[in-house]
């Protein structure tokens, strides 16, 4: 398949005022538009992303639809050069103050768009600032969950933290960049279970051919939930064991609600 990770996927209940705020404080520029009779979507990124960078999408759909963010999942991650600072800006910003980088022990810290949507900051030494490290999205089996990315996707896992009562799971396409954005999986052992809500909604997949993807997914008996035939060959959807929606595409999508 060749699989790229090419963006996540959040909806937005004022465009106008998500798409100020990721300008304003996180540096976010245009990088593509969709406009249909029902729903608008945008994709956004920082200047000078990777050529494997993702980038965000924000859809807003025209009924004023209203969202709940569930809890299965959790944040997208974005990469500064410290963390310490890059909360200070953002606090002088207006931004809300929401977990500090003390709160965290000094390692990331988290703050939330205007929507609810949570977003960590992470220290790292590579990539656009601002740029998406990983999506992070909760997990009822850590062992069924890593099989369904390493075997139907082809990821592999590049990065683990085994906690006392959580662990974490980073997981990409085999040979993806370092600027390459990552799945993080969150396991936690207390056995809880997961509401999706629908304010997140998917995260996508660039293949270098959407058919043959696709039949390579129903050969490893991935979910058949939109076929690309459906979607006018220019996509298709399955959905990972745990429910969360994974878009695979061969190009920039025509529409996606």
């Amino acid at each position: 398949m060749n699989p790229t990770l090419d963006h996540t996927m959040m909806r937005v209940e004022d465009l106008d005022a998500s798409l100020e705020w990721y300008r304003t404080h996180l540096d976010y520029e245009e990088k593509g538009r969709m406009e249909m009779d029902t729903f608008t979507n945008v994709y956004i990124g920082p200047e000078g992303l990777h050529e494997e960078g993702a980038v965000l999408e924000l859809t807003y759909n025209h009924d004023d639809s209203t969202y709940e963010l569930g809890d299965a999942w959790g944040h997208i991650a974005v990469r500064v050069d410290d963390v310490y600072d890059a909360y200070e800006e953002l606090m002088e910003g207006g931004v809300e103050d929401y977990r500090d980088p003390d709160s965290c022990g000094g390692r990331y810290a988290f703050v939330t768009d205007p929507d609810g949507h949570e977003i960590e900051i992470v220290q790292r030494d590579h990539g656009a600032r601002w740029s998406i490290d990983h999506t992070m999205v909760r997990v009822e089996d850590a062992d069924a969950a890593l099989g369904w990315y390493l075997r139907k996707l082809g990821f592999e896992m590049v990065r683990r933290a085994e906690m006392d009562d959580f662990a974490l799971y980073f997981v990409k396409p085999e040979g993806a960049a370092e600027e390459a954005m990552s799945i993080e999986l969150t396991y936690n052992y207390d056995g809880r279970s997961y509401e999706l809500g629908d304010a997140w909604g998917h995260f996508a997949v660039m293949v270098d051919d959407l058919e043959d993807a696709w039949g390579t997914l129903m050969g490893r008996h991935a979910e058949d939930y939109r076929d690309p035939e459906s979607c006018d060959y220019t996509y298709a959807f399955t959905r990972t064991n745990d429910g969360h929606e994974v878009e695979i595409l061969d190009a920039w999508p025509d529409a996606v609600e």
